[in-house]
C-alpha cells in the first residue's frame, strides 16, 4: 500500500527542505504508479536522505514503505524487507497503529513474493489484528484480500475463497468500489484454479465492469487478460487472444510497462494452446526485454521459465535447459523459493524427455523438497505425478507407484471444504496421476488394483454427494462405499446389479482399458492400442455427423451416406469398444450389460453399434450405463428407499418459451406422446398451457414418475450447470426449468424420462457428464432416461409409448426399453430414430 504525507503534517514545517522532501516523496507516486520503478526509487531515495536530515521520522517511516514496494516490484524482496522492517519499526517507535498495519500488509507481500506464504500470512493476520482494533474497514479488507491470495498461491483455494468473500462484503459495505473488483477478480482466480472456468468467467466480467465503471484502466486490463485466460482454458482461443490483446492495448495505452509485459506473456500463452510456438517465443521474448528493462527480476525469472517451456513444447530440450536453467539461477538469486521449485520442476521435465532421468529425479526431488518448504500442496502434487511418469519410463515400477499414491492423496486432500460443482472442476486437473497409476499398475500385472485406480478418479463428488444426502435415509452404510472403492466392493457391486459391467478408461489418447467385470466376480482386463491419427473424439464426433442427427419438431432426420471407400464410425467403434470383450459378454439377450463410460465415450449410442454382420449391439444385450461403478451402488440404494405413496407427473408440449428472442417451435407429435401414456399409465397429462413450471414443480417432488415431452437445452439458464427443460412461463418466471434448479430438489421419483432433445449431454468432465441426468440423480433419482442428441418428434414419440408398454409387463427398465427400441426399429430402421435414449443408473 502506498503512502504519501499526511495533509496536515505538511503544513507545519515551511522549509524549502521539506516542502522538497514532500515534492520527491510525491513525484516517486506518479512515477510508481506508471510502472517508472527505478525512477521512483531514486525519488523516494533523495526523499529518505532529505527526511532523515530534518528527523522527520514520520515520512521516514512512510518513504521506507514506499521503498519497499519498488524494490518488491522490481523482484528485489530482500531489499523490500528490509526496508518494511525498518518503516514497521518506526510506525511502532510512533505509536502509529494505521503505519504499522501497512508495513505488515507490504512485509506479507514481500514474503509471499518470495515464496514463504506461511510467514506472508502471519504478517497479513497482524494487519488484519490492527484493522479489527482501530475499526479501519478498508485495511481489514485489503488485509482480508492479501490472505485471500496467500492461500490462493499456496493451493489453499478454499480458504481462498472465504477470505475474498469476506474482502468482497466490505468492499461493498464501504462502497470501495476498486476494491470490490480486486475482490472479484481474486475469486475469478481461484476459481479458475479449481478449473472452475464458468464461474471464474462470471467474477472477471464483474470485476471488468467495475473497473471500466470507475475508469480504473489498469484494472480493467488485468480483468481482460484474466478473462482471456478463462476462456483459453475452455478451448476458445480465439476468444481468449481477443481479449489479450485489448489488455495489451490498454495497457500500452496507459504506458503500464508492468501491465504490458503480462499481456504479452498471457499471449504467448494463448498461442501455446494453439501449438503455435514460434508466436510463443516471439511475445515472451518482448516480455522479456520488458521486464528486464523496468527491472523487474521476478517478473524476468517468469519470462524465462516460459521461454524455456516454448522450446519444451518445440523438442528443443536443449534450449529449454538454457532457458529454464537461466530462471532457476534468477530465482535462487532474488530468493524467490517458489520460483526456484517450478524451475526445477521444469528442468526435471525438459531432462526427462531427453533420457537424462539420473539429473529428471533430481531436480525432480529438489522441487518436491521446496514445495514441502513453503508449503504448496498443489505444486507438491504436481511434481510427485511427473516424478512417478519419470519412475515409469525407467521401469522403477515400484517408486511410481508410492510417488503416484502419493501425488493422489495430496490431491485429493485439496478437495476437502469445496463445493460439488468445484470438486468436479478441480479432480478434471487432477487426471494425470490416475492415468500414470494404472498405467503402473497393469505394467506390474495388477489389473484389479488398477481397476480400483480408475473407480477411485471418476464420479467422486457425485459418490460423496449422494451419500451426504440421502445416508440417513438407508439402513446400509455408504461410507464404507466411498471410503472403500476396492475390488471386493466392485465385485459384490456387479452380483447385487446381477449384470455384466464394462468399464473404460482412456490413458492419454494412446491406450483404452477395458475391464469386465461378471456378476459371478469374475474380473477381465481388455487393452487396445489406440491410433493418435484418428482421435477417439473424432471418431464419435463422426458418428454423430453421419448418423445426420439435428432436430426436434418434426425436423426430418436423415443419415449421411457413407462413400464406398468411408468406414462408418459406429462400426469403427465397435471395433475399439466392444470386438475386444465381445466373448466375454453375456449370450443371454435379456442379461444387463452396464456401460460405464469416460470422456467423449458418454456420447457414444452403444445400443447402435453394429458387429460384421451389421446387427446393432442391442439386438443381442440389455444395456444401459452408469458414471461410476460406485454410483451404481448409490442409486441401487436409493431405489430401495421406504416406498411413498406418490402420482405420475406426464409433461408433454407446453406453451413454448422464448428462447434466443424467439419462442420454441411446438411438439405436436409430444402433446401425443403425453396423452397416450397418460392413457396408459391412467394419468391426466399436463399439456400446453398447464404445464407451467410451477404447477411442476409443486407436483414433481411427490411423484414416483416423471416424464417429459419437450424441448431440451444445454445452455446454463441457472447456475453453473448446463442443461434445462423448457416448460410454460408464468408469472416472473422465464419457463425454464435449469439444471441447477433440479439439483436443489429433493424428489421420490423412482424413475425419470426426459423425452427431450441432447438431455443426456452436458458438460463432459471426470465426474460423468454434469447436466440433466446427473442433476435429477443428485436430487434422488435412481433412473434417469436420456437422450444423446436432438430426437425427432415423431418416432420419439412411439418410441416412448411403447417403452411405458413394455414396462407394464416387466418391471426392468432397461429391458423395457431395449424392447421398444427393437420394435421402433422395425418401423425406424435408421438408428437416429432409436438408438438416442439411454438408461442411466438403476434398472
Amino acid at each position: 500500500m502506498l503512502l504519501s504525507t499526511p495533509p496536515a503534517i505538511a503544513q507545519t514545517s515551511p522549509t524549502a527542505q521539506k516542502a522538497e522532501a514532500d515534492r520527491l516523496l510525491q513525484q516517486g507516486i506518479q512515477q510508481y504508479q506508471t510502472s517508472q520503478f527505478e525512477a521512483a526509487l531514486q525519488s523516494w531515495q533523495q526523499a529518505l536522505t532529505l527526511y532523515r536530515a530534518l528527523k522527520d521520522r514520520w515520512n521516514e517511516g512512510v518513504t521506507l514503505g514506499n521503498l519497499g514496494l519498488a524494490y518488491d516490484v522490481l523482484g528485489n524482496s530482500p531489499q523490500a524487507i528490509e526496508y518494511q522492517q525498518q518503516s514497521l519499526a518506526i510506525a511502532q517507535e510512533l505509536k502509529n497503529r494505521q503505519g504499522e498495519g501497512n508495513a505488515l500488509v507490504n512485509l506479507g507481500n514481500a514474503y509471499g513474493a518470495l515464496g514463504n506464504y506461511p510467514k506472508a500470512i502471519e504478517y497479513q493476520q497482524q494487519s488484519l489484528a490492527i484493522a479489527w482494533e482501530i475499526k479501519d474497514r478498508q485495511r481489514e479488507r485489503n488485509a482480508l484480500g492479501n490472505l485471500g491470495l496467500a492461500y490462493y498461491l499456496l493451493g489453499n483455494y478454499p480458504k481462498a475463497i472465504e477470505y475474498q468473500q469476506q474482502s468482497l462484503a466490505i468492499a461493498q459495505e464501504i462502497k470501495d468500489r476498486q476494491g470490490e473488483g480486486t475482490a472479484l477478480g481474486n475469486l475469478g482466480l481461484a476459481y479458475y484454479s479449481l478449473g472452475n472456468y464458468p464461474k471464474a468467467i462470471e467474477y472477471q466480467q464483474q470485476s471488468l465492469a467495475i473497473a471500466q465503471e470507475i475508469k480504473n484502466r489498469r484494472g480493467e486490463g488485468q480483468s481482460l487478460g484474466n478473462l482471456g485466460i478463462a476462456y483459453g482454458a475452455l478451448g476458445n482461443y480465439p476468444k481468449a487472444i481477443e481479449y489479450q490483446q485489448q489488455s495489451l492495448a490498454i495497457a500500452q495505452k496507459i504506458k503500464d510497462r508492468s501491465g504490458e509485459g503480462q499481456s504479452l506473456n498471457n499471449l504467448a500463452n494463448a498461442h501455446s494452446s494453439l501449438g503455435n510456438y514460434q508466436k510463443v517465443i516471439e511475445y515472451q521474448e518482448r516480455s522479456l526485454a520488458i521486464k528486464r528493462q523496468i527491472k523487474d527480476r521476478l517478473g524476468e525469472s517468469f519470462s524465462l521459465g516460459n521461454l524455456g517451456n516454448a522450446y519444451y513444447s518445440l523438442g528443443n530440450y536443449a534450449k529449454a535447459i538454457e532457458y529454464q536453467q537461466q530462471g532457476l539461477t534468477l530465482a535462487r538469486a532474488i530468493k524467490d523459493r517458489s520460483g526456484e521449485g517450478r524451475s526445477l520442476g521444469n528442468l526435471g521435465l525438459s531432462y526427462s524427455s531427453l533420457g537424462n532421468y539420473a539429473k529428471a529425479i533430481e531436480y525432480q526431488q529438489h522441487g518436491i523438497t521446496i514445495a514441502r518448504e513453503v508449503k504448496n500442496r498443489n505444486e507438491e502434487g504436481q511434481l510427485l505425478n511427473n516424478l512417478g511418469f519419470t519412475f515409469l519410463k525407467l521401469n522403477r515400477l515400484a517408486d511410481a507407484e508410492s510417488t503416484l499414491r502419493s501425488a493422489i492423496a495430496i490431491q485429493e486432500s485439496l478437495r476437502t471444504g469445496l463445493t460439488d460443482r468445484n470438486k468436479i472442476s478441480i479432480a478434471d486437473t487432477q487426471k494425470d496421476a490416475y492415468i500414470n497409476l494404472q498405467k503402473v499398475l497393469i505394467a506390474q500385472n495388477k489389473p484389479e488394483v488398477a481397476l480400483e485406480i480408475a473407480e477411485r478418479g471418476r464420479a467422486r463428488a457425485l459418490v460423496e454427494l449422494l451419500s451426504s444426502r440421502f445416508n440417513h435415509q438407508s439402513q446400509t452404510s455408504l461410507q464404507n462405499i466411498i471410503q472403500a472403492p476396492d475390488v471386493n466392493a466392485i465385485r459384490q457391486i456387479s452380483k447385487t446389479q446381477n449384470a455384466t459391467l464394462v468399464q473404460y478408461s482412456i490413458a492419454y489418447g494412446e491406450q483404452l482399458y477395458i475391464w469386465v467385470i461378471k456378476p459371478t466376480g469374475e474380473i477381465i482386463l481388455r487393452s487396445t492400442q489406440l491410433d493418435p491419427s484418428q482421435p477417439l473424439a473424432q471418431l464419435v464426433s463422426n458418428s454423430r455427423r453421419d448418423l445426420g442427427v439435428r432436430g426436434r419438431a418434426s425436423v426430418k432426420i436423415s443419415q449421411q451416406p457413407i462413400s464406398s471407400n468411408q468406414t462408418d464410425p459406429l462400426a469403427q467403434l465397435y471395433q475399439l469398444l466392444i470386438a475386444p470383450i465381445a466373448q466375454d459378454l453375456p449370450t443371454d439377450p435379456n442379461q444387463r450389460v452396464i456401460f460405464l463410460p469416460q470422456g467423449e465415450l458418454f456420447l457414444v449410442p452403444f445400443a447402435a453399434l453394429p458387429d460384421a454382420q451389421n446387427r446393432p449391439l442391442i439386438e443381442r444385450h440389455t444395456i444401459s450405463t452408469a458414471p461410476s461403478i460406485h454410483t451404481l451402488a448409490l442409486t441401487h440404494t436409493l431405489a430401495q428407499r421406504p416406498k411413498t405413496k406418490g402420482g405420475t407427473v406426464i409433461v408433454g408440449d407446453p406453451q413454448m418459451p422464448i428462447y434466443n428472442g424467439q419462442p420454441l417451435q411446438p411438439l405436436p407429435a409430444a402433446r401425443q406422446e403425453a396423452i397416450a401414456i397418460g392413457q396408459q399409465l391412467n394419468t391426466t397429462p399436463l399439456i400446453g398451457a398447464q404445464a407451467t413450471k410451477v404447477t411442476v414443480l409443486q407436483q414433481m417432488t411427490s411423484a414416483k414418475l416423471l416424464h417429459f415431452a419437450t424441448h431440451g437445452l444445454l445452455d446454463r439458464v441457472y447456475g453453473d450447470i448446463p442443461g434445462a427443460i423448457a416448460l410454460t412461463p408464468s408469472g416472473q418466471d422465464n419457463g425454464f426449468l435449469s439444471a441447477g434448479e433440479i439439483f436443489n430438489l429433493k424428489l421420490n421419483a423412482d424413475l425419470v424420462v426426459l423425452s427431450a432433445c441432447d438431455t443426456g449431454r452436458g458438460e463432459i468432465t471426470g465426474d460423468g457428464v454434469v447436466g440433466l441426468s446427473r442433476s435429477f440423480i443428485a436430487a434422488g433419482a435412481p433412473s434417469v432416461v436420456v437422450s444423446l442428441w436432438a430426437v425427432n418428434d415423431q418416432s420419439t414419440s412411439d418410441l416412448m409409448q411403447a417403452f411405458y408398454h413394455q414396462l407394464k409387463q416387466q418391471p426392468d427398465k432397461a429391458q423395457a426399453l431395449r424392447q421398444a427400441m427393437l420394435i421402433i426399429k422395425q418401423r425406424y430402421p435408421d438408428p437416429s430414430h432409436w438408438a438416442a435414449f439411454t438408461l442411466v443408473g438403476e434398472r
